[in-house]
This record gives C-alpha cells, sequence and structure tokens, in this order.
C-alpha cells in the first residue's frame, strides 16, 4: 500500500528533477530513494517519471498523482502541527511573508501591534513576490502571506480572502524634465523605469506600448522588491518609478515626487489578498496577526 513517505518522494522528484538532489532533499540514499519511486510504480500499475534527453519530467500519469499527493501531503502535515498546537496552547514562532507593496505599506503597522499582543512569540517576516511567497506557503514555511494575487490561482487548499486594491502610476521627482506635461510611455521609458520584479505577461504588454517585437521582452532600468529603494533612486536621479499612490504617500504629500501625465499608459492595481492554507488551523498569533492586516484597509 501506498505510504506518505512516498508520496513526499514523489513530491521531492517532481520539484528537483533530479534523482540524487531529490534524493538529498529528503535525506535518502539514491539507490533507496530510486527502490522508494520504483514501488510505487509497481503499486498504482503506472509510469510516474520518463526520460527525455537526460531530463526527467513527469508522465500525464505522474503529473495526476503529484495533484492529488500535494493535497494528502498538505493535510497530513496539517494533521501533525494541529495536534501539536493542541498539546501546547500556543506556538512559539510566527512566520509570514509580505509582497513589496504591503512591506511598504501595511506590514510595519502589522508587526507592531502582534509584538505588542504577543511579546513571547518569534516573528520572522519574508518579503518577496508572490510566486515565491506561494511556494514557502505550500512548503509550509510560512503560515500566510499578505501580496498581489493577479498570479496567484484559486486551488481548494488555499483560502484566499480579499484585503485592498492599491492603484499604480508612474513617479518622477519634482524636478524631473517630464514632470507637469503629458507625455507617451515611449518618452517615460527613455529615462528608465524601475519597478518591482514583474512577470512577463506584464513585461509583453510594456513591450506593446513601445512597439517591440512580443518574443523580445523589454528590460527594466531597475527591478527590486524593495519598495522603499525604488523611491530612492527616483527622488535622486532621473529614473521613472512604478509604485502605487499608498506606498508613494510620504513623498507625494511632500511635494518631493509628482505623479506623471502618461497619456497611453493604462490604468494599473494590485489586488491585494490575505493567503492561507485551508486545511492548516492558525494558531492564535496567526490568528491575531491576520486580523491586523484587516484592520489596516
Amino acid at each position: 500500500m501506498t505510504n506518505l513517505h512516498q508520496l513526499e518522494h514523489l513530491l521531492a522528484l517532481d520539484e528537483e528533477r533530479h534523482f540524487a538532489k531529490a534524493a538529498h532533499k529528503v535525506h535518502l540514499s539514491q539507490p533507496a530513494f530510486s527502490r522508494s519511486i520504483q514501488a510505487l510504480e509497481k503499486q498504482t500499475g503506472l509510469l510516474l517519471f520518463e526520460r527525455k534527453g537526460g531530463e526527467i519530467r513527469p508522465t500525464p500519469a505522474g503529473q495526476f498523482l503529484i495533484q492529488r499527493a500535494r493535497i494528502l501531503v498538505l493535510e497530513a502535515k496539517s494533521l501533525k502541527r494541529d495536534i501539536g498546537l493542541y498539546q501546547q496552547g500556543e506556538v512559539g514562532e510566527l512566520v509570514f511573508g509580505v509582497g513589496p507593496f504591503p512591506a511598504a505599506t501595511l506590514a510595519g503597522q502589522a508587526i507592531e501591534k502582534i509584538r505588542l499582543e504577543f511579546p513571547r512569540v518569534s516573528v520572522r517576516v519574508e518579503i518577496d513576490n508572490p510566486a515565491k511567497l506561494l511556494a514557502l506557503l505550500l512548503k509550509e514555511e510560512i503560515d500566510f502571506f499578505v501580496a498581489d494575487t493577479g498570479e496567484v490561482n484559486a486551488a481548494p487548499y488555499l483560502n484566499i480572502q480579499p484585503l485592498m486594491r492599491q492603484y499604480g502610476h508612474l513617479y518622477a521627482r519634482s524636478q524631473h524634465p517630464l514632470a507637469g506635461q503629458a507625455h507617451r510611455f515611449e518618452a517615460a521609458w527613455e529615462y528608465g523605469i524601475a519597478s518591482v520584479k514583474l512577470p512577463d505577461m506584464l513585461k509583453a504588454g510594456l513591450g506593446q506600448l513601445l512597439g517591440q517585437n512580443s518574443r523580445n521582452l523589454p528590460q527594466l532600468a531597475l527591478e527590486c522588491d524593495d519598495v522603499n529603494l525604488l523611491h530612492q533612486i527616483a527622488l535622486s536621479t532621473n529614473t521613472i518609478v512604478a509604485s502605487t499612490e499608498l506606498a508613494a504617500k510620504t513623498w507625494l504629500d511632500k511635494g518631493t515626487l509628482v505623479k506623471l501625465d502618461i497619456i497611453d499608459f493604462p490604468p494599473l492595481f494590485s489586488n491585494i489578498a490575505i493567503v492561507n492554507l485551508s486545511s492548516r488551523s492558525p494558531s492564535p498569533a496567526t490568528t491575531y496577526a491576520i486580523e491586523q492586516f484587516k484592520q489596516l484597509v
């Protein structure tokens, strides 16, 4: 009968696409790991992986089993953790993720309240793009994350709670040559655009504004997930920053940054949401942290 360890080995091989690396990941020797995969294929009567040109990849049957295995392994880990929570009453660590814009606009206030309410709980925050935060969540390395969910697909094992919408524009220092007049995006591009790391779909959209071939994605002048650093670069150079109204508010209120009038630049917005695993019971600190983010909007 198939056991949980075999399913974990299946997922490890899918992630690594290399027997030696997958074996190392689950702390097995390569021969023992190979026997586990072979046993799983024998038990299911399915060929789960194939080799083509030196590459290991799942067969359609393997992809089917991997999808089911991921849910089962998540459920099993959640059960183990829930038992620990029941026995201990409260965990000693809170780990959550935030995307670039929530990090710049919401996280500070939320963390302040968490530290006041749970002074003995260790708090660790991962700041990264939504794709990487989702990967951490699925590995149960974070309890939840707050980020733009435009690229996060709904799934039965995910609980996605919409939080707010942040609207984005192009901003520059108040003395910028383009400030105060209407321009096309091509003129702004010449000064260099600084932005958080963008998915290829959005880069392709920028390429269309520039009349570029869709096969060659345009390269931004600066890509960085530290939003405050992006603002600093825009304040000290002629680089133009793509940011949100809320993230740029401090500098807009001071008049040091201004919104550019780019007539052909489409409306942009970031749908911020809280994402956690639906099968995982939250600790008291996690529940409180999520509630603090909700109260900030």
